[in-house]
C-alpha cells in the first residue's frame, strides 16, 4: 500500500494531519454532528433527542468505516495545532478513495478542504490512480468537486459516486 503524506506547502499553512485516537471520539462526533446540523434542524425533536439520534449514526459510521476501510488512514486535519476536521482515505491498487472529509464550520469555506483535496489529487496522479468518493445528494460541497474534475460515475441511495480520472 502507497502511503499519503501531506506536501509541505500544507505544512507551511499550518495544516498538520494526525492520526485519530480513542481519546478523540468526543471530537470526531462533534465534527460528524456540525455535518448533520441544518438536516436536523427542521426535526421537532428536542435536543437530547437530536444529540442520542446523532450519537447513533457516528458510531454506526465510524464501525462501518474501520471494518471496510481497515487498512485505511484515519486522521484529525490540525491547523496550527488546533482540530479542524478529519480525512480518512484509503489507498488501493486501484483507487485513491477519499472516505470521509469533514471540517467544522468555522473552518469550511476558507480553502482548507481544497488545499487538502488538492494534495490527494496530486498524490492520485502521481501514482496514476483516480480519486473516487461518495457525496451526497444534498451537499454543498458538490460544487467544489465539480470545480476539481469530478464527476459523476453512479449513485446508490442519497449518495452519488464522483471520480477524477487518473
Amino acid at each position: 500500500m502507497i502511503a499519503f503524506g501531506l506536501p509541505p506547502a500544507l505544512a507551511a499553512r499550518g495544516l498538520a494531519l494526525r492520526p485519530i485516537t480513542p481519546d478523540d471520539q468526543s471530537l470526531l462526533l462533534t465534527i460528524y454532528s456540525s455535518t448533520r446540523t441544518e438536516e436536523l434542524a427542521p426535526i421537532p425533536w428536542s435536543a437530547a433527542q437530536k444529540q442520542a439520534f446523532l450519537l447513533m449514526q457516528f458510531t454506526a459510521q465510524h464501525a462501518h468505516y474501520q471494518q471496510h476501510y481497515a487498512d485505511g488512514t484515519f486522521w484529525v486535519i490540525e491547523q496550527h495545532g488546533v482540530p479542524v476536521g478529519r480525512l480518512y482515505l484509503f489507498v488501493a491498487s486501484d483507487e485513491v478513495r477519499v472516505v470521509d472529509i469533514a471540517l467544522l464550520p468555522e473552518y469550511r469555506a476558507h480553502g482548507v478542504g481544497t488545499a487538502l483535496l488538492h494534495a490527494v489529487i496530486a498524490f492520485a496522479e502521481a501514482h496514476r490512480l483516480p480519486v473516487r468518493i461518495h457525496v451526497e445528494y444534498n451537499n454543498p460541497a458538490l460544487r467544489l468537486y465539480g470545480r476539481l474534475g469530478f464527476r459523476e460515475i453512479g449513485a446508490t441511495g442519497v449518495y452519488y459516486l464522483l471520480e477524477r480520472a487518473a
